[in-house]
């Protein structure tokens, strides 16, 4: 039975890669998810707002006092002073993972602006991450912000991005976009090496004692793996770039199910989180037996074998599905 796959112009062992997550910043665990069959890792993200953080010390602590007196002229703190550490650490933990572990190791660089947060994917490089997962987590709540504008900072970023490094890089997205497709076909053009689909936009809920914004993470269902589903199925015949399904991966059927609409890997969290590292092993177990009796020799046979331009219906994927979902379900309550 071969799992292999190709994804951003690696060779992998298997279409399982857990995602960005803190069971990365722990070494042992990342080796155990080796260990369980992780062909990559998705690293936990460095963000912009880090990065920012660290170089605004840097300056502050670098040009106090440079004025008071001719003494201060020559003064330079100690690095302890002024080190947030936290994007310095992102880059050692990284070198500390290639010693760890033989599968690849994808840097995710997570932010919006244009500007010195970007300069970090050429040291991330540096490093020693063999990929690298641009994740844009971007709410449009300025009302004068156009559609155009928003879609022109991803490509721009992405861009940016690239002539910064030579190692792949896939760009991360949430699926708000009125024409996602076009917007898909547009960073590939751009150089994106893959799309990894989707983001999961966390809500934030109100604490009714204390009257405040409180954060509130949900870990994801299995349910919802049917919108990067849909859209793999759809995009798959018209992109080149490598595709990875994240949200709602819990199990072998989700695993293979993203699979069959053209996906070259999956990604997943949520389950290893509530199961353990050791859930990866049972998938992958799970995914050989289904394989073999539905007499698939190798993920690639499988891939695509349900996409748009496969199925007898391609309008399945599209408002005809929405429509015989709605019949169906009227005639059930009818019945």
């Amino acid at each position: 039975m071969n799992l292999e796959t190709n994804y951003l112009g690696l060779k992998l062992k298997s279409p399982l890669v857990p995602s960005a997550s803190p069971l990365s910043n722990d070494l042992a665990k990342v080796k155990r998810l080796e260990d369980a069959g992780a062909a990559a890792i998705v690293m936990y993200s460095l963000f912009e707002e880090q990065i920012t953080r660290e170089n605004q010390a840097l300056d502050h602590f670098t040009n106090i006092g440079s004025n008071s007196y001719a003494e201060a002229l020559t003064y330079f703190p100690e690095p302890e002073q002024y080190h947030n550490l936290e994007a310095e650490d992102y880059l050692e933990h990284i070198r500390k993972l290639k010693e760890t572990v033989d599968i690849p190791v994808i840097a995710s660089l997570n932010g919006v602006s244009e500007g010195g947060w970007i300069n970090y994917a050429q040291k991330i490089q540096e490093a020693g991450a063999d990929a690298l997962e641009l994740n844009i987590y971007y709410i449009a709540a300025d009302p004068e912000m156009t559609s155009q504008k928003v879609e022109d900072m991803y490509v721009n970023d992405l861009k940016a991005v690239k002539e910064s490094v030579s190692i792949p890089v896939s760009i991360k997205l949430g699926p708000y976009f009125s024409a996602f497709a076009n917007m898909a076909k547009r960073l590939e053009t751009a150089g994106a090496d893959g799309l990894v689909l989707f983001n999961r936009f966390y809500q934030p809920d109100i604490d009714l004692e204390t009257k405040e914004i409180a954060p509130s993470l949900e870990l994801s269902n299995s349910f919802e793996k049917r919108l990067p589903l849909r859209w793999i199925a759809m995009l798959r015949p018209h992109l080149k770039c490598s595709l990875a399904a994240t949200t709602g991966i819990h199990s072998a059927e989700d695993v293979i199910k993203m699979i069959m609409v053209g996906a070259d890997v999956t990604q997943m969290a949520s389950t290893l989180l509530r199961e353990g590292c050791d859930k990866l092993f049972n998938i992958m177990e799970e995914m050989k037996i289904w394989m073999e009796q539905n007499e698939y020799e190798s993920v690639a046979q499988m891939k695509g074998a349900m996409s748009s331009a496969s199925v007898a219906d391609p309008t399945s994927f599209e408002r005809a599905n929405y429509i015989r979902i709605l019949q169906s379900y009227r005639a059930d309550k009818l019945g």
